[in-house]
C-alpha cells in the first residue's frame, strides 16, 4: 500500500473539505485483507503494522510500540466496534491530532470531499495540538458558517448543546455534517466570549481558485486571485487564471491564501511551479532523515511581481507556497502569522472500509525552516480586529477590495515592488 506523492495530505485534523487522494480505496482486497475484514483483532494488527513502518516519529512518543501490540492483541473485542474504540486508544498514544483512524462512515465522508462537493456548514476543524480543544483553522466561503460569521481560532465547545470537552474530531464533524436542510447548533468560545449559532446545512460546492483584474494606480491594473484549498482540480484552475490575467496584461498580482487550510502536497507543488522559475519549493523529512527536496523546474507562467496574503487560517500546504515564495524572495507576504502545521499525512484504506490518516514526515522551507506549531511570519504584518473580520465575513464582496485592509495593504506593497521594477526614464 505505497502512497505516491500524489496521495500525501498536508489538510488538518480531519479537515471537512480537503480533497485527498486516498490510498486503497476502491482496490481489490488480497487475502490478508479479507482476513482484517473478518478479524477484529486483524484490524489492530494491521493499524499496528501501517504506524510500526510509517509514522515520523521512531520513538513513537517515547512509547513501547512493540509492547503496546501485545497488549491490544491480548484482549478480546466481541465486535468491531470494541475493535475501533481499541484503534482510537492505541493511536492516542502517540500524541499526534493528526494521526488519526476514521470508521468506515467516517472514511466515506472523506472520500464523499474529494467530489468536491459535501453537505454541511462549511467548517474545517482540528484539535489544538497543546489545549486538544476543537478550533476552526477557517470556514468555506459561501458556507453556512462564513456567511454566520464563524471565524478562524474559533473554539467549538458544544455541538447541539452537547460538550465537545475531549470528544474525537472524527466525531464531531460526523456531528456538525448532515442532511442539507436540517439545523446544528454551535456554541462557540472567541477569546472571553461565548457566542451560539444556529446554522442551517447546505450542498457546499467547493470551487478552489477565484481570480479577478483590478484597476488600480499602476499601468496595466493588478491581477487578484484567491486560492481556498489545494484540491486536485486546484492546479488546473490556478493555471487558467494566471493565463486569462497575463492576456489581460496585468503588471502584478496578490494571490490570496488567507484562511486557506491546506490540501493535497503534490497541488502545493505544481502551483509554486507556476510562480517560481528556478529554486527549492519544499523537502520532506521521515524518521529515517531521508529528505526529498522538489524544485522548480522553469515553467513559470509569469515572473511579474508578487504580494501573497496569509493569515492564522492559513495552514498546510499553503505555509508550503507562501513559506517557498517567501524563501526564494519571490514575493513579500503581507497578513498575520500562519496556523502552523509542518507535518505531512498518507490516509490509506482498511481492509474493512475504514481509513488511517497517518503522520509520515515533516516538510522544511527551502531555507530549512521547521514552521510546525510556529507558523510563518510576514513580511508584513497587518491584524484585523474581530469585528473588522466579521465585517468581511458578512460582506464577502468587500474582500479583495480597497474595504479589506489586508489587500489594501498588499496593493500598497505590490504597486512600490512594481514602480521599482520600471525603469528610470532618461535625463534630457
Amino acid at each position: 500500500m505505497a502512497v505516491t506523492k500524489r496521495g500525501l495530505v498536508l489538510a488538518s485534523t480531519a479537515v471537512a473539505v480537503s480533497a485527498v487522494t486516498i490510498t486503497g480505496a476502491g482496490i481489490h482486497l488480497s487475502q490478508g485483507q479479507a482476513f482484517f475484514q473478518e478479524s477484529p483483532k486483524g484490524l489492530i494488527d494491521e493499524v499496528w503494522q501501517i504506524i510500526d513502518r510509517t509514522y515520523v516519529d521512531g520513538t513513537f512518543n517515547k512509547v513501547d510500540w512493540k509492547a503496546t501490540r501485545t497488549e491490544y492483541l491480548n484482549k478480546s473485542y466481541a465486535n468491531k466496534e470494541e475493535a475501533y474504540k481499541a484503534v482510537r486508544e492505541m493511536l492516542k498514544k502517540l500524541g499526534d491530532p493528526y494521526t488519526r483512524f476514521m470508521d468506515p462512515q467516517e472514511f466515506k465522508n472523506m472520500q464523499i470531499d474529494t467530489s468536491g462537493e459535501l453537505s454541511g456548514v462549511g467548517i474545517q476543524l482540528a484539535a489544538d495540538e497543546k489545549t486538544k480543544k476543537l478550533t476552526v483553522i477557517a470556514p468555506i466561503e459561501d458556507s453556512p458558517a462564513f456567511s454566520a460569521g464563524i471565524l478562524a481560532k474559533d473554539i467549538i465547545t458544544k455541538i447541539d448543546a452537547k460538550s465537545t470537552e475531549g470528544m474525537d474530531v472524527n466525531k464531531a464533524v460526523t456531528l456538525i455534517r448532515g442532511t442539507a436542510g436540517t439545523s446544528v447548533k454551535l456554541t462557540i468560545q472567541r477569546g472571553d466570549k461565548e457566542l451560539e449559532y444556529q446554522l442551517k446545512r447546505a450542498k457546499i460546492e467547493i470551487h478552489p481558485v477565484r481570480s479577478s483584474y483590478q484597476k488600480d494606480a499602476t499601468q496595466g491594473g493588478v491581477g487578484y486571485i484567491r486560492l481556498v484549498q489545494f484540491s486536485a482540480n486546484a492546479p488546473a484552475e490556478m493555471k487558467n487564471a494566471i493565463q486569462k490575467l497575463e492576456k489581460q496584461n496585468v503588471s502584478g498580482y496578490i494571490l490570496d491564501l488567507r484562511s486557506n487550510p491546506g490540501g493535497l502536497l503534490f497541488t502545493s507543488i505544481e502551483i509554486a511551479r507556476m510562480w517560481l522559475k528556478q529554486g527549492a519549493i519544499v523537502s520532506t523529512v521521515d524518521r529515517q532523515g531521508e529528505q526529498e527536496r522538489e524544485q522548480a523546474n522553469n515553467r513559470a507562467l509569469t515572473d511579474k511581481p508578487m504580494v501573497v496574503l496569509v493569515d492564522g487560517g492559513s495552514a498546510s500546504a499553503s505555509e508550503i507556497l507562501s513559506g517557498a515564495l517567501q524563501d526564494n524572495k519571490r514575493a513579500v507576504l503581507v497578513g498575520t502569522k500562519t496556523f502552523g502545521k509542518g507535518l505531512v499525512q498518507s490516509v490509506r484504506g482498511l481492509g474493512d472500509g475504514s481509513g488511517l490518516a497517518v503522520t509520515i514526515a515533516k516538510y522544511l522551507t527551502p531555507n530549512g525552516r521547521d514552521i510546525n506549531k510556529h507558523g510563518i511570519d510576514p513580511d508584513v504584518e497587518i491584524k484585523l480586529s474581530d469585528e473588522e473580520r466579521q465585517a468581511l465575513s458578512r460582506d464577502r464582496d468587500k474582500i479583495g477590495t480597497s474595504a479589506d485592509m489586508q489587500y489594501a495593504k498588499a496593493l500598497e506593497v505590490l504597486t512600490q515592488r512594481i514602480k521599482a521594477q520600471q525603469p528610470t526614464p532618461p535625463k534630457s
